[in-house]
This record gives structure tokens, C-alpha cells and sequence, in this order.
């Protein structure tokens, strides 16, 4: 029996202030979303030697589950200190970078991207006590090429994109191009690309048993002539498959952990493995360019940023926020800086910065828009500041 390799990858995310909202106006609807959060680890004890799963966890979702106040707040429904703890179980869970605000990189200035990247890493070095992530999950899975060095410049040894974005430089089949990681390269770096399969991922995130799982993967991955990384991306907290707490029912129980036990067992070609482990073993072949675009979501298949950009109010907002970092990058300028030790007028501007990043909450623009009351206020505070200063 042929090994066929599966990388499981989950997004979690809340936008900043969203998960206290809920808890005061829907609280059963926060109680099954950190209670969905809270079931990932647990859900993998006992299966050490087969479990792997990665985690992307957006900024903004642990600086909420990191706060005393919003800890003590949910006691009773979640040990947030807990789960943060449970996370750092590397023998089961990869945690993957992102930037903090979860925006969607290829809308918004490129000269804040650096600060989304880096406000990250500095939220999760001390949180999961390390240094180094080497895999970047994009938020929305929203890439371009020119990410690649700033990419590179954080560390990470690869990317994940989704499937149907990739356009083969090197001559290869079908196949290849989706179950082997590659190479990418823009403006002299290079770095991996991990494809997700787009179809199966829906699959995830719809609902499935193992059953149909292991025949669709079988028929996808029949005719590689090498060892196939099957890569499926969802989100980790939203939906009923994932929320829901009976264990027979929900992601977990219906299907994943079977699956473990089939692997555990040798009954099933299907391995499951960190993205990390199987480049060591296998590496990357090829080379690869992949458009501009983002993953599939419920109304839009990804291309163009529709689900983002679709109405004039929505581009009207992304405009609003390109000109007004355009502003604060203009005055940091003239301090010489990023604002550092420059007294007040520094301190306004880092001040100012925080509100810009947040306007650019890749959930302000989703909803189509409904939300783009909260990037407007933001904006209009770091105006207030920037007009000051």
C-alpha cells in the first residue's frame, strides 16, 4: 500500500472586540465557538503518534484569549489560559504564522504589511514560547508573489495557496501540480508553496465521513508517480460541523479521529503529517506562479476579491484606508522613525498606526457592508490623531 500524505490545516480567527460582543448579545453563539476552539487539542489526546494538525490563529483572537479580564470573563465556559497551554503541544499541533488583524494582504497597502507580519511574531513568540513558525497562512488564503520577501525576511520556509491559483513554470501533469509542494520565487527570494486542494477542502468543511474521504483522496493521488501531499484548509470554528459539541457529529468524532484509527491501525494509505516533516523527507519540486487571489468562500470563487471588493462602498473604504496609511507613512517619515523614542509626537503616531491596521480587518470588507462602519471609525481616529500631529 502506497502512502499517501494529508496535512490538515485550521484558520481561526475573531475579529478584535468580537468575541465580547457576542458573549453579551448572543452568548450561546460565543459559547460554541470557543467551545469549538477548546475542542481541537482535546480532541487529539491519546493520538500522539498519529494526530497532526496546523493552527493559523489570527492576532486579534490571541490577544483575547491572552487577557486576564476576557479569561476571567469566560471561566466557567473555557480555560482560555488552558487552551493556549494545550496548544503548545508540538507533538499534535504546528501553529502556523498569519499577520495580526487578519487583513487580506494583496488589498491593502503594501507598506503595513510589515507591521500586520510583525505584530504577529511578536504576540506569538511570547505566548507559545518560540521563535521561529515556518509556515505562513495567509489570511483568506489572499496572496500574491510580491509577498514572497517579506515572506522570507520573517523566517518562514513556506506559504500555503489555494489550488486553483497555480500556474506551473515547469512542465508537469495535473496531479503534481496539486499534491507537491513547489517553489516560487519574486525580485531575487524563493519560498515553498504548499497547494490546498480546493474541492476537498470544501468537502472538510461541509461535512464528510471517512469513507468517502479515503476513495476521493485514493482516485486523486492514484497516478502520482511520488509521494502526494494532500493538503486541506478550512476554517476551525465556524459551521455546525465544526461547532457542533456531539462528538458522533462534529469533525472530530464523524471523521477525523476514525481516520487516526485507521492509520493507526495500517488500514488506510492516508497518513497524516506536519507540512514541516514531510519537506525534510521529500522536499519541493518545480517551480510554480500562482495569481493574485484568495480561496473560495460561499458566494465567490476567490478571483479578483469580489467577496471584498464587490460594491463601490467597499473599494470607496480600501481607498480611504490606502490614503490614510499613505499619511501616517509620510509622517513617520519626517520623524525619521517608525515612531520609536520620539517623544509625543511619535507616540501619537504608534497610536494611530494600531487603528490604521485594524481598519484593515479582512472582516470589515466580507460582509459586504455591513462592517465597513467599524473600518470608517477606526480611520476617523487615527485621522483625528494624524490631523494633530
Amino acid at each position: 500500500m502506497k502512502t499517501v500524505y494529508h496535512a490538515l490545516v485550521l484558520n481561526l480567527h475573531q475579529p478584535a472586540g468580537n468575541l465580547e460582543e457576542l458573549l453579551a448579545q448572543q452568548p450561546s453563539e460565543a459559547h460554541e465557538i470557543l467551545r469549538a476552539m477548546d475542542r481541537i487539542p482535546r480532541m487529539l489526546w491519546g493520538y500522539e503518534d498519529v494526530g497532526r494538525v496546523h493552527l493559523a490563529l489570527s492576532g486579534t483572537l490571541l490577544e483575547t484569549l491572552s487577557r486576564p479580564d476576557f479569561q476571567q470573563q469566560t471561566y466557567g465556559i473555557v480555560k482560555c489560559g488552558d487552551l493556549l497551554w494545550h496548544l503548545q503541544n508540538q507533538r499534535t499541533i504546528q501553529i502556523l504564522g498569519t499577520d495580526y488583524y487578519h487583513a487580506v494582504l494583496p488589498l491593502i497597502p503594501a507598506a503595513d504589511w510589515e507591521a500586520q507580519a510583525g505584530r504577529w511574531l511578536g504576540i506569538a513568540r511570547h505566548l507559545f514560547w518560540r521563535s521561529n513558525f515556518n509556515g505562513f497562512w495567509p489570511p483568506e488564503m489572499g496572496f500574491c508573489m510580491e509577498m514572497i520577501p517579506l515572506l522570507k525576511r520573517h523566517g518562514y520556509r513556506y506559504v500555503l495557496v489555494d489550488s486553483n491559483h497555480v500556474e506551473p513554470l515547469t512542465a508537469m501533469p495535473w496531479e503534481e501540480i496539486r499534491y507537491r509542494p513547489h517553489m516560487a520565487r519574486h525580485d531575487g527570494e524563493e519560498i515553498v508553496v504548499v497547494v490546498r486542494d480546493r474541492e476537498l477542502s470544501d468537502a472538510q468543511e461541509a461535512g464528510t465521513d471517512p469513507g468517502w474521504f479515503m476513495r476521493e483522496v485514493h482516485e486523486r493521488t492514484k497516478f502520482c508517480a511520488f509521494p502526494p501531499l494532500v493538503t486541506t484548509c478550512t476554517d476551525g470554528e465556524n459551521g455546525g460541523w465544526f461547532r457542533n459539541p456531539v462528538p458522533q457529529s462534529n469533525y472530530w468524532g464523524a471523521l477525523y479521529q476514525p481516520l487516526l484509527e485507521l492509520a493507526r491501525r495500517g488500514e488506510t494509505e492516508i497518513r497524516p503529517t506536519f507540512i514541516d516533516d514531510y519537506l525534510d523527507q521529500h522536499g519541493a519540486h518545480g517551480e510554480v506562479r500562482v495569481r493574485t487571489g484568495a480561496w473560495n468562500t460561499g458566494w465567490h470563487n476567490g478571483e479578483g476579491f469580489t467577496q471584498w471588493t464587490g460594491s463601490p462602498a467597499q473599494r470607496d473604504a480600501l481607498k480611504r484606508v490606502a490614503e490614510t496609511s499613505q499619511v501616517l507613512h509620510a509622517a513617520f517619515g519626517k520623524l525619521g522613525t517608525t515612531g520609536q523614542d520620539q517623544g509625543e509626537s511619535g507616540r501619537q503616531l504608534a497610536e494611530a498606526q494600531w487603528r490604521i491596521l485594524r481598519a484593515e480587518t479582512g472582516c470589515n470588507f466580507f460582509w459586504g457592508e455591513a462592517w465597513l462602519p467599524r473600518c470608517h471609525r477606526d480611520l476617523g481616529a487615527a485621522w483625528a490623531i494624524l490631523n494633530n500631529v
